[in-house]
């Protein structure tokens, strides 16, 4: 069953943070992603605008909507908008109809940008969420706020120490568990972007997604962390300042913890030719290794092929390449040299097929399958 989240958040009309990356994170990690939206901001990467507020009976309403009729697994919470809604939000977490959801609060107080999007009043309410909460995901400053580690960890619910906005090269990220202290540490280089809007919405997010798929807390954070790092790699650029990420961009083939066919390596005779082959075929070349007779390629949807100069012996194996538009992309290759032994044709299976061999002899099969990919009339 397709997992249920509720995102109990504000929203950015910039997309970067809020309800906006909440959504796209469930969304890519798998999940079905559900709002009850406490306030409204005017926000792009330059800052925060404005901010409205959304009455706490229209959130409580958005809650029950959601739960009577789909359900949630998990819970997160991001911006909460006011005192009377963080207590009232607390409250209506206790009942039955969501007492067994995972809850993941991200107790926001400052956007990114330094824009204050939590009162005291509000701050002070946080700690009947944090009654509720499976685990608590605040920043460094947010930490301080909240009376530090042993304050959040008093409350029952573990804790998820962020380290980016601590000093140096090196971001360390810590779980801890009331109790029993540090159970878990990931320490990785610092990625230097200044399109990091949404890092804390879509990491809180992306763990109440693997908890409402039934995940550990502890492989949930792993994964989470691994979709932000990725989704700050492959940010788009826009924006004036902080930008948002691009969680759009992150591939779900690097963050399965089971086998996922991903990479697959050809043999080769001529370096040079084999190298130009693929990239004439459309591939994009990301490792060049001539000394090792090694070089790797990236195809649109993710999947990389490489070839291996003297590794085994080509004709084995049919390597399927897919594409949305093959006969253009086959009339754009012939036109270019390329010699087809079979150009496109509707085969049987529903697929429509062309053939060819590269300089080393490997046959491939260009293809157009659309929805007979995955769902073929005889699939099981």
């Amino acid at each position: 069953m397709t997992a249920r989240v509720l995102i109990i958040a504000g929203s950015d009309s910039g997309g970067g943070a809020g309800i906006q990356a909440d959504i796209k994170a469930v969304t890519m990690l798998g999940g079905h992603a559900m709002t009850a939206v406490t306030a409204i901001t005017a926000q792009n990467t330059l800052g925060v605008q404005g901010v409205h507020a959304i009455p706490t009976a229209m959130v409580l309403a958005q809650i029950d909507s959601v739960v009577s009729d789909i359900g949630v697994d998990a819970v997160k919470i991001g911006m909460i908008g006011s005192a009377e809604t963080a207590a009232a939000v607390a409250e209506r977490l206790a009942q039955p109809d969501l007492a067994q959801a995972a809850l993941v609060f991200d107790p926001v107080m400052v956007a990114t940008s330094g824009s204050v999007l939590a009162d005291a009043e509000t701050i002070a309410a946080f700690r009947a969420l944090l009654d509720r909460a499976m685990v608590a995901t605040p920043n460094l400053p947010e930490l301080e706020a909240l009376g530090g580690e042993e304050a959040v960890l008093a409350h029952g619910c573990s804790l998820l120490v962020k380290g980016g906005h601590a000093a140096g090269e090196t971001v360390i990220d810590r779980l801890l568990e009331p109790g029993e202290g540090e159970v878990a540490r990931w320490e990785a280089p610092r990625i230097d972007t200044t399109h990091s809007h949404g890092t804390g919405c879509t990491l809180a997010s992306a763990i109440a997604c693997g908890l409402a798929q039934g995940m550990p807390l502890e492989p949930a954070v792993a994964r989470a962390r691994d979709f932000v790092r990725l989704a700050l790699l492959d940010a788009p650029g826009l924006g004036q300042g902080n930008g948002p990420m691009g969680q759009q961009m992150v591939r779900n083939d690097g963050l399965f913890t089971g086998p996922a066919l991903n990479q697959f390596t050809l043999p080769a005779t001529d370096y040079a030719a084999s190298v130009a082959f693929y990239k004439q075929l459309g591939l994009t070349q990301i490792v060049d290794s001539p000394g090792n007779g090694y070089a790797r390629f990236e195809a649109a949807n993710g999947v990389t092929v490489s070839i291996h100069v003297g590794d085994g012996a080509a004709g084995g194996v049919t390597v399927f390449l897919e594409s949305g538009a093959l006969d253009a992309w086959v009339a754009y290759l012939a036109r270019r040299g390329v010699q087809f032994e079979q150009m496109p044709k509707d085969e049987d299976w529903g697929w429509r097929e062309a053939r060819l061999t590269d300089p080393a002899g490997n046959r491939l099969c260009l293809y157009q399958a659309g929805e007979y990919r995955r769902y073929p009339p005889w699939r099981i």
